[in-house]
């Protein structure tokens, strides 16, 4: 098994054959072929299905809530036995929505910011609003990359209300570090969505920017009860008002892929957050504007 996870290893750090086998292939094509693949309910197939997932990523089912999946994708999109993430509490604190490791992150220049060193992305397009943009120019944002083999739920980074859904079509482009420092504007380029909320509490507006990849292209919002993918026709734009308590589940995605965080100007990253930082679900993300620096609480 050893000599295994090192040959994968080795040929997952090899970038160019990385990036040809993992974009330059029919996406699309592929990401609805999996769809209908991951929902087969054949037992020999999934139980091969998840031993091969298991061999080509870090694949920990010990806090799933169950151990036996109807499918392939019944796995992707496993619950967590309770008490397996602990929620920081702390009412200065948004808590991270998901299991992820930190992409780039820190303070907006105007509109502008980063998917990789070097690769700067207009934040505006990227909610293909200016509208929506505006509050959270010179704001702060995190980019928080989920893995294939994470904890695919999300869930509200504080007590708030979701007031509006906006859904954008396009492409699948694989969302790992090799291709965000290839491929220019690549968030903005594939299938999202932007989740308007604002906080009960304070009025401050957060967005969630849930970004699809190769592979996945399929997105479950509680708050509208619609699966949101590529075939979806519409509508875009979704008003609705549901409310949240901090840590509440809100969605999955159908694998792993991106959620970008934007907060207003005043909005600080919690200490510890930074490129390459581990973080899960309930951890803390960033400090309401206003309040002293200090220890953060940890989950």
């Amino acid at each position: 098994m050893m000599k295994t996870r090192q040959w994968r290893d080795a040929l997952l750090q090899q970038e160019d054959l990385n990036f040809l086998l993992t974009n330059r292939v029919p996406r699309i094509m592929l990401t609805r072929f999996m769809g209908w693949f991951s929902k087969l309910r054949q037992p020999q197939l999934r139980d091969l299905s998840i031993a091969v997932w298991g061999l080509f990523t870090e694949l920990d089912l010990s806090d799933a809530r169950k151990q036996r999946f109807d499918s392939l994708h019944d796995c992707f999109t496993r619950e967590l036995k309770p008490g397996a993430r602990t929620v920081d509490e702390d009412p200065q604190l948004l808590c991270s929505p998901c299991d992820a490791i930190v992409g780039a992150c820190g303070s907006l220049d105007g509109i502008q910011a980063f998917q990789a060193k070097g690769f700067a992305y207009s934040a505006a397009e990227l909610m293909g609003d200016a509208r929506a943009f505006e509050p959270f120019r010179d704001g702060c944002y995190v980019t928080l990359r989920l893995t294939s083999s994470m904890y695919h739920r999300f869930h509200a980074p504080h007590d708030s209300q979701v007031e509006r859904v906006t859904y954008m079509s396009g492409d699948t482009w694989n969302v790992n570090p090799i291709a965000l420092r290839r491929v220019e504007r690549l968030f903005c380029r594939n299938e999202r969505a932007l989740v308007e909320t604002r906080l009960r509490a304070s009025g401050h507006p957060i967005a969630l920017v849930p970004v699809a990849a190769i592979l996945v292209a399929s997105l479950r919002l509680h708050c509208i009860d619609l699966l949101l993918h590529l075939r979806y026709a519409g509508p875009k734009r979704i008003d609705c008002a549901v409310d949240y308590r901090k840590g509440q589940e809100m969605g999955w995605f159908e694998h792993g892929s991106t959620i970008i965080v934007f907060a207003p100007k005043g909005f600080t990253l919690a200490p510890g957050i930074e490129s390459g930082t581990r973080i899960r679900m309930g951890q803390a993300l960033m400090r309401l504007p206003g309040q002293p620096e200090g220890p953060a609480g940890a989950a």
